[in-house]
């Protein structure tokens, strides 16, 4: 077999020759600079291998506010609006709206509980408010009412030629808006790699987008950090002026996370090395990244950053205090866990705009006291297992635990008989870490999802799937770098299993924990643990003494 190479998947498998050169000839892609694109990877193969073309009916959604994608969009014809606000009710963007359950609703949930596994109510999803078939890959969220939700929200109009979704494509943050086709439309979507090419190798496209992302979100990003907080506007702008923007590691890296589990090794890559003297403030904007020290012949993990945390600010700090001191360099490394997204600020802004008016770094601004695990043996194995990514994951005491299994049977008596998480897992010392969704800080099952099924709920910010509007497609489920999602087919009240009318294959809907979503006090299964053996907790939060006490 052929090793599989960049451009072995195209983005969309219609996108035809013929339809490249008609995307050469539009004036905006015509003002690319071609021939600045390497031989490998030449404009046209961006167009061919990286884009597709997309077209969409009015009402349908094309971005939701609150989701993560991969991909920007520029409008070929047609309009969209961009709902402004208010934002529109959970229930039109295909989510589930949280509901808590009253008193007697949840007591109730023990006689009611089918004995047949997953069974639904098919009158459910006659309403369901999808376009396309059940199983069908194009299948969208649509507003049935365009004329109300225009009179009823301020919007904002997209025509020809507008560029849209590309700081989240970039940037693995947050859709910040809500965006549907006022008529019918046909778009161009990028995905993530062809808008990096287009970015690296097209200064117009760069220099666009770094502007976009300077004018519409970097300020209001500084101005989160306790550095740049005190700021004057002038001196913010200043500041947003010199800042460079880098990425580091895969876009995709659940991918490359499970092919590491498999083969029991791999390689991150270095964004600052032990030793080396730093030109400028690291911000950690999203993902993740390792600060190490040299160890032997190895590496030895202190700590983990995640958004919002900042690498350097203490060795260029001491150097600007110090200027008689003749090497500063620093005192760790760092790598990236995946992808990072990464802001520098140059070590000559902070001098002229930051460090003369800050007081000394403490222990609360220091990178190295961002999480405050005290375990070095834990920090390394919830390193190398990803799961500081977790939130809310399931951590039980082995000790404690004498599998007795209320906690399975407590889960499937709130989700209709069904368990949503299976009592075994990955285990560190008297610890395991349970196959149950830990709700990721960086949710990578949400890219990817046609309908917007899975999502965050916007009351607790958990990851809930809206079984309505799921299409069984298993995005999630395959990009779920803990396998926590399961795909199971469904069954009707006399046990009989659903299928597809057209093609007879059953009909499968994703599940998962969704921590108890609705139900008052919170999740089952901590509460019906006898021994207190089983917790749900952030992993910054995590300790081998909490565990055992």
């Amino acid at each position: 077999m052929a090793r599989p190479q960049r451009w072995s998947t195209p983005f969309g498998e219609e996108m035809t020759d013929e339809d490249v050169e008609t995307l050469l000839k539009r004036p905006d892609i015509a003002a690319i600079e071609a021939d600045n694109f390497p031989k490998h990877t030449p404009l046209s193969g961006v167009l061919r291998n990286d884009t597709r073309i997309v077209r969409y009916r009015a009402g349908d959604i094309v971005v939701r506010e609150g989701d993560y994608g991969n991909s920007a969009f520029l409008v070929m014809n047609g309009s969209l609006r961009v709902v402004l606000a208010p934002e529109l009710p959970q229930n039109l963007l295909g989510r589930q709206v949280s509901r808590k359950k009253g008193f007697f609703e949840a007591l109730a949930q023990l006689w009611t509980n089918s004995s047949v596994p997953e069974v639904r109510d098919i009158d459910r999803y006659q309403s369901q408010g999808l376009r396309g078939g059940a199983d069908s890959a194009n299948a969208r969220v649509f507003l049935q009412d365009v004329p109300a939700v225009l009179d009823e929200h301020r919007t904002a109009k997209l025509e020809d030629g507008a560029l849209f979704g590309e700081l989240a494509a970039l940037g693995r943050v947050p859709r910040t808006a809500t965006i549907f086709a006022e008529d019918d439309a046909t778009l161009l979507e990028i995905r993530w790699q062809g808008l990096r090419e287009l970015r690296k190798y097209d200064e117009g496209w760069r220099r666009m987008i770094d502007q976009r992302y300077r004018e519409n979100a970097l300020k209001a990003h500084l101005q989160e950090s306790v550095m740049f907080s005190r700021l004057d506007e002038e001196s913010l702008q200043a500041v947003a002026d010199k800042v460079l923007f880098e990425t580091y590691g895969s876009f995709d890296w659940n991918v490359a996370f499970q092919r590491q589990r498999q083969s029991g090794s791999g390689k991150e890559p270095v964004i600052a090395r032990q030793g080396e003297y730093p030109d400028g403030v690291l911000m950690i904007r999203a993902g993740f990244a390792r600060v190490s020290v040299k160890h032997g012949n190895g590496e030895r993990t202190l700590t983990y950053l995640g958004a919002g945390n900042s690498f350097g600010l203490g060795e260029l700090y001491s150097a600007w205090k110090n200027p008689d001191i003749q090497e500063m360099a620093l005192h760790t490394s760092l790598s990236a866990l995946g992808y990072v997204d990464i802001l520098r600020v140059p070590a000559p802004v902070l001098e002229e705009h930051v460090f003369p008016f800050m007081e000394p770094p403490t222990s609360t601004t220091m990178d190295i006291a961002a999480t405050p695990v005290a375990d070095d043996a834990l920090m390394e194995w919830a390193v190398e297992e990803r799961f500081v990514n977790a939130t809310r994951a399931m951590v039980i005491n082995l000790e404690r635990c004498v599998r007795c299994d209320d906690c399975v049977r407590a889960c499937a008596s709130t989700h209709g008989g069904n368990p949503r998480f299976r009592r075994h897992g990955r285990t560190f010392d008297n610890m395991m870490v349970a196959n149950a969704c830990m709700h990721c800080a960086d949710p990578v099952c949400m890219i990817g999802c046609p309908t917007g099924a899975i999502h965050r709920s916007v009351e607790h910010g958990t990851v809930i799937i809206n079984d309505i509007t799921c299409i069984g497609c298993a995005t999630c489920a395959n990009s779920c770098p803990y396998s926590n999602i399961a795909m199971v087919a469904i069954r009707n009240n006399d046990g009989h299993t659903i299928t597809d009318p057209d093609s007879g294959k059953p009909i499968f809907k994703a599940t998962k924990c969704d921590f108890c979503e609705g139900q008052p006090g919170g999740p089952a299964c901590v509460r019906a643990c006898p021994h207190d053996a089983l917790k749900r907790v952030h992993f910054q939060e995590l300790n081998l003494e909490g565990m055992t006490q």
